[in-house]
């Protein structure tokens, strides 16, 4: 990416000088093919039915999306929080644009593959001796997919269009990135809970 310099908008706090802001596209066009691979592949392990194939989307979109979330909440967001302003707008304007398309496929992948293996195997029938188990792991990732898809996406996309405008709002940047980290560390803990209720389904 080639990078290019705005000025600080007036009355803009010490540290929010000319920044340098690599030029960027919100949606990264060049990722798309791989994400339209990964959501072709997905939809014939679904028509298939194959559990081998179900259970690998299932496992691998969980775990990446369990691990992203841990990351960024934990690791990530202290380190953000210290960073001076400019230093967070170029941060930001690398960082958010793959996370536009990562983290809506990866949720994607893991409902989708999950809701067809609770099928395959029986789960969400009322008989079944893990019927309980399951509804709390669909309650818990109903309330992780609301908070990705309605309070991550949004925040994931304003700070795009920030970064867009020729004069960024590096404390408005700030802001967002708080929300987006915070948010992040919740659904990283409420993945902790869902790993504890899925070994407890392989465990019993």
């Amino acid at each position: 990416m080639a990078d290019v310099t705005v000025e600080a908008p007036a009355g803009a706090a010490p540290g929010a000088g000319a920044a340098p802001r690599p030029d960027f596209q919100i949606v990264p066009l060049r990722a798309i093919p791989a994400v339209a691979v990964v959501l072709a592949a997905l939809v014939v392990a679904i028509a298939s039915n194959r559990l081998w194939a179900l259970d690998f989307f299932h496992v691998v979109g969980g775990g990446l999306w369990t691990g992203i979330d841990l990351f960024v909440g934990f690791i990530v967001g202290p380190i953000l929080g210290r960073l001076s302003i400019p230093a967070r707008v170029e941060f930001s304007a690398r960082f958010m644009p793959k996370m536009l398309l990562l983290m809506p496929t990866l949720v994607i992948v893991t409902l989708a593959a999950g809701w067809q293996l609770a099928r395959h195997e029986g789960f969400i029938l009322s008989s079944h001796t893990h019927h309980g188990w399951v509804v709390a792991s669909m309650i818990v990732v109903g309330v992780m997919a609301i908070i990705a898809l309605g309070l991550l996406e949004p925040a994931n996309l304003a700070v795009l269009f920030e970064l867009k405008k020729p004069i960024p709002n590096g404390e408005r940047i700030g802001r967002l990135m708080r929300r987006f980290i915070y948010t992040a560390g919740i659904t990283g803990a409420l993945q902790v809970a869902t790993l504890m209720i899925m070994t407890r389904l392989a465990t019993t």
